[in-house]
């Protein structure tokens, strides 16, 4: 039987869209726990969902001496520095100027794996990127032309696009060694246990108030399986195939499935305004996937 090969775009869609997705499920959570709380729970149970396919799959990799730091360095990178930085700026501000923050990964990645890598990008490519961008700008931007956002929010979310600037570097010298579903897990067990002593200092009273409902244990299976897994091992793959650059590209249409499901599952406003600005966020993927440099 011939096995089908899904196409690098579906792997990269489907990450954003989870992704996109985790702004809603965060947001919801945070009314009931402190973000490391959240992070520290959806990390245990997305690490715990890994090593457990790995198993029954019968794929289960050790993880070489000699890539040992270049695994941990990747893990305080993403999820600790990358998972800190977005729930607090979730916490402070919208789940979709949230995620629109986080789309302006495109912007600074070429730099990044042209400084490191020596990637190409052609001069479509980089329009595109702006393109892209400038619809990212105007989602982000209120008609009166404030900023929609606190100072704080903001600040968290840009350190968490650095953060994941800087993991796109481990990610790639590390996917050419180890499969993705690897990778993920051990990050995603390295960085809960990186959480944990945060957990028990500041957090771990606040666990005890809350009770149990649907809503918070379908919300961390969510974030756990669909964002902090499937997402991440999609990614990975994405990067494996078409580079740092071209990968994060995509992220760009975070904003465009959060905005979307923003305002039918928690009832965020879906303006004119929103819609110009992903009409413009999706053109400039088109563009940048386009002409694809030798």
């Amino acid at each position: 039987m011939k096995r089908i090969k899904i196409p690098v775009h579906f792997y990269a869609l489907a990450a954003m869209l989870f992704w996109g997705m985790s702004f809603i499920w965060t947001s919801g959570l945070l009314e009931f726990y402190q973000p490391v709380t959240i992070i520290f729970i959806r990390l245990l149970i997305s690490s715990a969902f890994l090593f457990l396919l790995m198993i029954v799959s019968g794929r289960f990799e050790r993880i070489r001496r000699e890539d040992l730091w270049l695994l941990l360095g990747s893990a305080v990178f993403n999820p600790f520095l990358y998972f800190l930085g977005e729930n607090f700026g979730v916490k402070f501000t919208s789940a979709t100027v949230s995620s629109v923050i986080i789309a302006t990964i495109p912007v600074f990645s070429p730099v990044i794996a042209w400084l490191t890598f020596r990637e190409k990008i052609s001069r479509l490519n980089i329009f595109g990127i702006f393109v892209s961008f400038s619809g990212v700008a105007v989602m982000l931007v209120s008609r009166d032309l404030s900023f929609s956002g606190e100072g704080k929010g903001v600040l968290a979310l840009f350190g968490a696009v650095m953060s994941s600037l800087v993991f796109s570097v481990f990610l790639k010298k590390l996917t050419q060694k180890y499969s993705p579903v690897t990778l993920v897990a051990w990050q995603n067990i390295i960085g809960a246990l990186l959480f944990f002593p945060l957990f028990l200092i500041f957090e771990r009273n606040g666990i005890k108030a809350v009770r149990l409902n649907y809503h918070i244990i379908s919300s961390f299976l969510f974030l756990s399986v669909f964002a902090s897994s499937l997402a991440f091992v999609f990614f990975a793959k994405t990067v494996k195939e078409i580079g740092i650059s071209k990968a994060n590209i995509y992220s760009n249409l975070i904003p465009v499935f959060t905005a979307f499901f923003s305002f039918f599952l928690i009832s965020e406003p879906f303006t004119a305004q929103k819609i110009a600005g992903i009409i413009l966020v999706i053109g400039g993927v088109y563009l940048s996937e386009r002409n694809k440099p030798s």
